[in-house]
Protein backbone atom coordinates (compact mmCIF):
# COMPACT_ATOMS: atom_id res chain seq x y z
CA UNK A 1 0.00 0.00 0.00
CA UNK A 2 2.84 2.07 0.72
CA UNK A 3 4.56 1.42 -2.64
CA UNK A 4 0.71 2.57 -4.31
CA UNK A 5 0.77 5.90 -2.34
CA UNK A 6 4.30 6.36 -2.96
CA UNK A 7 3.42 6.12 -6.66
CA UNK A 8 0.45 8.69 -6.43
CA UNK A 9 3.00 11.34 -4.80
CA UNK A 10 5.13 11.32 -7.12
CA UNK A 11 3.26 11.15 -10.32
CA UNK A 12 0.93 14.23 -8.25
CA UNK A 13 3.90 16.32 -7.54
CA UNK A 14 5.07 15.67 -11.30
CA UNK A 15 1.82 16.75 -12.48
CA UNK A 16 1.34 19.59 -10.36
CA UNK A 17 4.87 20.93 -11.78
CA UNK A 18 3.67 20.66 -15.29
CA UNK A 19 0.76 21.67 -14.43
CA UNK A 20 2.72 24.92 -13.18
CA UNK A 21 4.77 25.47 -16.25
CA UNK A 22 2.11 25.25 -18.39
CA UNK A 23 -0.44 27.87 -16.66
CA UNK A 24 3.39 29.90 -17.73
CA UNK A 25 3.86 28.74 -21.24
CA UNK A 26 1.14 29.13 -23.74
CA UNK A 27 2.52 25.99 -25.81
CA UNK A 28 1.57 23.10 -22.14
CA UNK A 29 -1.89 23.07 -21.21
CA UNK A 30 -2.17 23.07 -17.76
CA UNK A 31 -5.22 22.17 -16.98
CA UNK A 32 -5.24 18.18 -17.27
CA UNK A 33 -2.05 18.19 -15.29
CA UNK A 34 -3.83 19.76 -12.55
CA UNK A 35 -6.80 18.11 -12.55
CA UNK A 36 -4.26 14.86 -12.42
CA UNK A 37 -1.98 16.70 -9.71
CA UNK A 38 -5.59 16.58 -7.51
CA UNK A 39 -6.45 13.00 -8.28
CA UNK A 40 -3.55 11.72 -7.31
CA UNK A 41 -3.13 13.83 -4.07
CA UNK A 42 -6.26 12.23 -3.00
CA UNK A 43 -5.39 9.22 -3.55
CA UNK A 44 -1.64 9.44 -1.80
CA UNK A 45 -2.48 12.34 1.25
CA UNK A 46 -5.25 13.92 2.74
CA UNK A 47 -3.14 16.84 3.76
CA UNK A 48 -1.36 17.21 0.51
CA UNK A 49 -4.83 17.21 -1.47
CA UNK A 50 -6.29 19.88 1.27
CA UNK A 51 -3.20 22.10 0.79
CA UNK A 52 -3.39 21.91 -3.53
CA UNK A 53 -6.97 22.87 -3.35
CA UNK A 54 -5.96 26.29 -1.46
CA UNK A 55 -3.55 27.10 -4.00
CA UNK A 56 -3.65 29.76 -6.31
CA UNK A 57 -2.80 27.30 -8.74
CA UNK A 58 -5.69 25.16 -8.47
CA UNK A 59 -8.12 28.01 -7.74
CA UNK A 60 -7.15 30.06 -10.59
CA UNK A 61 -7.48 27.31 -13.42
CA UNK A 62 -9.70 24.50 -12.43
CA UNK A 63 -11.66 25.60 -9.10
CA UNK A 64 -14.73 26.71 -11.43
CA UNK A 65 -14.31 23.78 -13.88
CA UNK A 66 -14.37 21.40 -11.02
CA UNK A 67 -17.43 22.93 -9.50
CA UNK A 68 -19.31 22.54 -12.90
CA UNK A 69 -19.62 26.63 -13.26
CA UNK A 70 -17.49 26.05 -16.06
CA UNK A 71 -14.59 28.38 -17.78
CA UNK A 72 -13.73 31.57 -19.36
CA UNK A 73 -13.82 32.28 -22.71
CA UNK A 74 -10.33 33.05 -22.57
CA UNK A 75 -9.26 30.24 -21.01
CA UNK A 76 -11.51 28.56 -23.53
CA UNK A 77 -9.84 29.77 -26.63
CA UNK A 78 -6.12 29.77 -24.89
CA UNK A 79 -6.58 25.61 -24.59
CA UNK A 80 -8.44 25.46 -28.28
CA UNK A 81 -5.53 27.05 -30.20
CA UNK A 82 -2.61 25.11 -28.27
CA UNK A 83 -4.29 21.65 -28.74
CA UNK A 84 -5.18 22.66 -32.47
CA UNK A 85 -1.30 24.13 -33.04
CA UNK A 86 -0.14 20.89 -31.77
CA UNK A 87 -2.33 18.68 -33.73
CA UNK A 88 -1.53 20.97 -36.97
CA UNK A 89 2.21 19.70 -36.19
CA UNK A 90 1.19 16.30 -36.39
CA UNK A 91 -0.89 16.45 -39.25
CA UNK A 92 1.92 18.16 -41.12
CA UNK A 93 3.85 15.63 -39.79
CA UNK A 94 1.66 12.76 -40.85
CA UNK A 95 1.91 13.53 -44.79
CA UNK A 96 2.17 9.56 -45.75
CA UNK A 97 -0.12 8.59 -43.11
CA UNK A 98 -3.91 9.04 -44.31
CA UNK A 99 -5.46 7.10 -41.52
CA UNK A 100 -3.14 8.64 -38.47
CA UNK A 101 -4.59 12.27 -40.50
CA UNK A 102 -8.18 11.13 -40.40
CA UNK A 103 -7.40 10.41 -36.65
CA UNK A 104 -6.29 13.29 -35.98
CA UNK A 105 -9.03 15.40 -37.47
CA UNK A 106 -11.67 12.98 -36.02
CA UNK A 107 -9.81 14.16 -32.44
CA UNK A 108 -9.43 17.61 -33.40
CA UNK A 109 -13.24 18.11 -34.03
CA UNK A 110 -14.46 16.01 -30.91
CA UNK A 111 -11.87 18.14 -28.81
CA UNK A 112 -13.58 21.13 -30.36
CA UNK A 113 -17.19 20.05 -29.87
CA UNK A 114 -16.12 19.34 -26.27
CA UNK A 115 -15.02 22.82 -25.75
CA UNK A 116 -17.91 24.54 -27.69
CA UNK A 117 -20.99 22.74 -26.73
CA UNK A 118 -19.76 20.86 -23.43
CA UNK A 119 -17.97 23.33 -21.27
CA UNK A 120 -19.72 25.80 -20.02
CA UNK A 121 -18.68 29.21 -20.74
CA UNK A 122 -18.27 31.71 -18.09
CA UNK A 123 -17.89 35.61 -17.49
CA UNK A 124 -14.65 37.25 -16.56
CA UNK A 125 -16.68 38.91 -14.25
CA UNK A 126 -18.30 36.23 -11.92
CA UNK A 127 -14.90 34.09 -11.91
CA UNK A 128 -13.39 37.26 -9.66
CA UNK A 129 -16.52 37.72 -7.50
CA UNK A 130 -16.29 33.94 -6.68
CA UNK A 131 -13.06 34.44 -5.62
CA UNK A 132 -13.54 37.13 -3.44
CA UNK A 133 -16.44 35.88 -1.75
CA UNK A 134 -14.48 32.87 -0.97
CA UNK A 135 -11.69 34.83 0.38
CA UNK A 136 -14.35 36.88 3.10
Amino acid sequence: MKIKKGFYLILGCLSLALGAIGAILPMLPCAPFLLLAAFCFTKSSDRLHAWFMQTKLYQNNLESLVKGQGMTKKAKLRIISIVTITMLFGFIMMRATTIGRVVLIFVWICHLLYFVFGVKTMDEKDLVNDNKSQTM
